[in-house]
């Protein structure tokens, strides 16, 4: 028999889902803003050339910087968040992100300074990168270490709305600026989304100054072990390894079907830009309803089956979704970025927190979350443009390669879910 949690646990039990919220929002909003002015704007601003794949592939690399840092976050923020607890890792974290992404609205451009604004971009980059690594970890578990067992799923599914909030407010900011005088949005335009993060952080800090300390991380205080990295390599690398694999056709999926396909779409193919950002608000709205759904469902029939759903429909769906862009049919191409977005994407983000969160002990979760997540992107998410572009390029820019590219991420990923045991009626 379930009992009903009392009032006070379910109030503090949702303060931590708000404050994972606005913490996720920050840093996919800075993302998604990121990996956007990497395919439309910087390579104009910071990577001016003669060849424009070269400029584009140099924009890209630095949407693959941020990476290389996450991990580092990652360990950095785990080991003290598995120490001495979530709370005040939340709060670095997000301030590391916002100011990161504030001050890149302020960087000249090339044809001011030189050599010097790609560098300071890159700088900057690396740091947002560092906070990233920690966000994803605490933001998780404030939400789920508090949440009641069968709720967790649900809860945690909460802390993953900030993801396709933030595409939402980043791509339709983004697509608002567009529509000014090309010589305007080149020169100051496109700063204005990167500077409105300022406001995000403040109301971040805010929400996150009132959120106590996690109930099973408080309970466990005498349970903490000094080296949290050393323990999980020793006791928990199977669940780290799989976690890390399972992840894969998350990472490489979506920038496949958003940063490199918009670069692609708009170069090569004729498609305007417009319509592939129209696309994705429109996939981040229906994933908004989608995500709670799914996670309400991960606790009724388990993690395992969801979880695959959503990588076949990724792997399966990738194969039309560059022939639906090539017709230039506009609800074609917007019904395909919906499947493959909200539910393809969208069957395995809404549940990767408690999922993953579920693989580890208490004494070790913080990290052992923070590397299978920022561990996935750095091996799966980062390259994935440039390796995209590298692969069309090669094969006369055709789009198969860097489709079958993500189709072989999914067979790993599903075996990796396999091996796998369920995880979502056990006690955190």
């Amino acid at each position: 028999m379930t009992t009903t949690p009392p009032a006070t646990s379910m109030k503090t039990a949702w303060r931590g889902v708000r404050a994972a919220v606005v913490g996720s929002f920050i840093e996919w909003y800075d993302f998604y803003l990121f990996g956007t002015a990497a395919a439309l704007i910087f390579p104009r601003v910071f990577f001016p050339g003669d060849d424009p794949t070269v400029s584009i592939i140099q924009s890209f690399g630095t949407f693959a910087v941020g990476f290389l840092t996450r991990p580092l976050g990652a360990v950095l923020f785990g080991h003290f968040g598995d120490r001495i607890g979530r709370k005040p890792m939340l709060m670095l974290t997000v301030l590391l992100i916002g100011v990161s992404t504030f001050a890149i609205g302020f960087l000249p451009s090339y044809a001011a300074i030189g050599v010097t604004a790609p560098a300071l971009l890159i700088a900057l980059r690396l740091v947002q990168g560092i906070g990233i690594g920690g966000e994803f970890g605490g933001g998780a578990l404030v939400a789920l270490e508090n949440a009641p067992t069968g709720k967790r799923g649900f809860m945690g599914s909460m802390h993953q709305m900030g993801t396709p909030a933030g595409l939402l407010v980043s791509t339709g900011v983004f697509s608002l600026v567009q529509l000014m005088p090309d010589d305007a949005f080149t020169s100051w335009g496109w700063r204005l989304p990167f500077l409105l993060s300022g406001v995000f952080v403040a109301i971040a800090l805010l929400v996150r100054s009132r959120v106590e300390e996690t109930v099973t991380f408080t309970r466990a205080t005498r349970t903490t072990v000094r080296l949290p990295l050393g323990a999980l390599v020793r006791h928990e690398w199977r669940n780290l390894l799989l976690g890390i694999g399972m992840r894969m056709t998350d990472a490489v999926a979506y920038n496949v079907i958003n940063v490199f396909a918009i670069s692609f779409a708009t170069q090569y193919m004729g498609l305007g830009s417009e319509v592939i950002l129209t696309g994705f608000v429109i996939a981040a709205a229906v994933e908004l309803v989608l995500i709670p759904v799914i996670g309400r469902l991960s606790d009724r029939v388990g993690r395992r089956p969801v979880y695959l759903a959503g990588i076949v429909v990724s792997g399966v769906g990738v194969l039309f979704y560059f022939p639906a862009l090539a017709t230039g049919n506009v609800l074609l191409t917007w019904f395909m970025i919906v499947l493959l977005v909200a539910v393809g994407t969208g069957l395995m983000f809404s549940i990767q927190s408690s999922f993953f969160a579920e693989l580890f002990s208490t004494s070790t979760r913080y990290t052992g979350l923070g590397i299978v997540y920022q561990g996935s992107a750095l091996i799966g998410g980062a390259p994935t443009p440039a390796v995209a572009l590298a692969l069309s390029a090669a094969f006369g820019y055709s789009y198969w390669p860097p489709v079958l590219y993500v189709v072989g991420i999914a067979v790993v990923s599903a075996v990796c879910v396999l091996l796998t045991k369920e995880t979502h009626t056990s006690e955190l």
